[in-house]
């Protein structure tokens, strides 16, 4: 399978988990708090993907000293900062508001990918961005915006900012385990939104809810962001940031046969206008003479993919990992802004 297929596989698998856990976070709100929700959903996600970190043992990918000024960037702007400002502006904006400016971390994440951390991009992949983006809000918007005051519009706008800085950053990390990184970030985002919502004097549910916040968080949170990991490896920042932003689309849709929530026009048009976002970057072939600058490193990684054809004492079969070195070298082949193609255009 190709790295661009296993990365969209990836990306696509991950909006899907994550868009699943939308409805069954509106049926949870009964019983719970959103702030507590999203610091269950968090933590649910942490603690069970540290189980499996500890189940499936090391495979000796974890993360390095040269990785963890990226990797605490990342939890710093995601995991706590993001958190904080959106819940400082959810208290001054309605729902449907919030929604609208939710869709901002998809722009934030593409801008910064490709004006600040120099990710290639063309018109096609800007395009199906923006059809992307467009059906998010056709999806969220509800024919007005009930806003008090500027200050929670920009502590949400803020937010989105933190989780684009955020995903910018996890990319810097990527060849690293992924159940380590996600593990890492729910903890710390878990750990964050359920002590402010304890500070705000937040009831606690029952053990049985608590329970299901966590299973939930684990799968919708947790594994979605370990695929969403694998997805930045192999797809670059904002290719993966894009296929991510139809999860609200998937969300909706399985909240009809779930909740009965009305099919809408709304939403038919909202999936046409994702679809053909899809179908841009989905049909992008990229290729070009591009020259490999000679670079050392860690991960895992098989010899089949064309970049790893290093000599080995004995001859592994599949993928395995061990510190490597890349030859400088010069060709032509279909790539995308994955960790052995970051050259310049």
């Amino acid at each position: 399978m190709s790295s661009k297929r296993t990365g969209i596989i990836s990306a696509m698998s991950a909006a899907i988990l994550f868009g699943a856990s939308t409805p069954m976070a509106k049926m949870l709100l009964v019983d719970v708090s959103p702030w507590l929700l999203a610091g269950l959903f968090y933590f649910g996600s942490g603690l069970g993907l540290t189980v499996v970190r500890f189940v499936r043992g090391s495979k000796g990918d974890e993360l390095v000293r040269r990785d963890w000024p990226w990797m605490l960037g990342a939890v710093a702007a995601g995991g706590i900062a993001g958190p904080v400002l959106l819940m400082w502006g959810l208290a001054g904006t309605s729902a449907s508001a919030t929604s609208l400016l939710l869709n901002a971390e998809g722009v934030f994440t593409a801008l910064l990918a490709w004006y600040v951390f120099r990710e290639n991009f063309d018109l096609r992949i800007a395009l199906g961005m923006v059809a992307i983006v467009v059906g998010a809000v056709v999806l969220s918007w509800s024919g007005g915006i009930d806003v008090q005051s500027p200050w929670p519009v920009f502590a949400i706008l803020a937010a989105c900012l933190c989780w684009g800085i955020d995903n910018n950053l996890t990319r810097k990390v990527s060849l690293s385990d992924p159940f380590q990184i996600a593990a890492i970030k729910g903890l710390v985002a878990g750990a964050t939104n359920v002590c402010l919502a304890m500070i705000v004097g937040t009831a606690i549910p029952s053990a049985g809810t608590l329970a299901l916040s966590g299973i939930v968080g684990f799968l919708g949170y947790g594994i979605s962001l370990v695929l969403f990991v694998m997805a930045l490896r192999e797809l670059g920042t904002a290719r993966a940031g894009a296929y991510f932003s139809t999860a609200p689309f998937v969300g909706a849709i399985i909240a009809v046969p779930l909740l009965g929530d009305p099919l809408t026009p709304a939403l038919v048009l909202a999936g046409g206008l994702m679809a053909i976002g899809v179908w841009l970057h989905m049909s992008e072939r990229h290729a070009h003479a591009h020259e490999h600058q000679p670079l050392e490193h860690s991960h895992v990684h098989a010899h089949a993919d064309g970049h790893h054809g290093h000599e080995h004492d004995h001859s592994p079969d599949g993928p395995h990992i061990h510190k490597h070195l890349h030859e400088a070298t010069r060709h032509t082949h279909p790539h995308y802004p994955d960790e052995h193609h970051r050259h310049n255009h």
